[in-house]
């Protein structure tokens, strides 16, 4: 399968891809732990059926000190033992982000709450913006059938 676009190939287009972009990696010097980032990244493009994006967050994460029984419980997560108060209030909120159309009223007072209380304001707007960032990335990826999911290597954007 081939891409139907390629971002980087137009000017304007490429220069907005670029900043676009910036905006994913400045979040990874955050407060929120490079492992908690990646399996929000992981779960909401499960979530989508971004494939591309997968396997870079999955090999991210395992880059990023994540082990393998972990990261194969992200789909199944309130089930599992394995994640922290945190990383489950961090899991719940981008699921709520990410599935806004099926939740009548977005992200839950009950969700956020929980968030709130693992999470200080500055934490919370890196997890808000991510969970955006990866929907939207995400997005892209599938509109423009972007085809290299299993050939992503960890760290090639920085």
């Amino acid at each position: 399968m081939d891409a139907r676009l390629d971002f980087l190939a137009g000017a304007t287009a490429g220069r907005a891809a670029k900043q676009f972009m910036a905006v994913g990696r400045s979040l990874k010097g955050s407060q929120v732990p490079a492992r908690t980032q990646e399996l929000v990244a992981l779960r909401v493009s499960q979530i989508n059926g971004c494939a591309v994006c997968v396997d870079m967050h999955t090999k991210e994460a395992v880059a990023a000190g994540e082990t393998s029984v972990r990261l194969n419980l992200v789909a199944v997560w309130r089930e599992a033992t394995v994640f922290t108060e945190a990383e489950r209030a961090a899991l719940e909120l981008a699921e709520e982000g990410t599935r806004v159309a099926d939740a009548a009223g977005g992200v839950s007072d009950g969700v956020w709450a929980h968030a709130a209380e693992q999470y200080d304001d500055e934490q919370l707007t890196t997890l808000v913006i991510l969970i955006s960032f990866m929907n939207s990335v995400n997005r892209l990826n599938i509109i423009t059938r972007q085809p290299c999911a299993g050939d992503y290597e960890p760290g090639i954007f920085g």
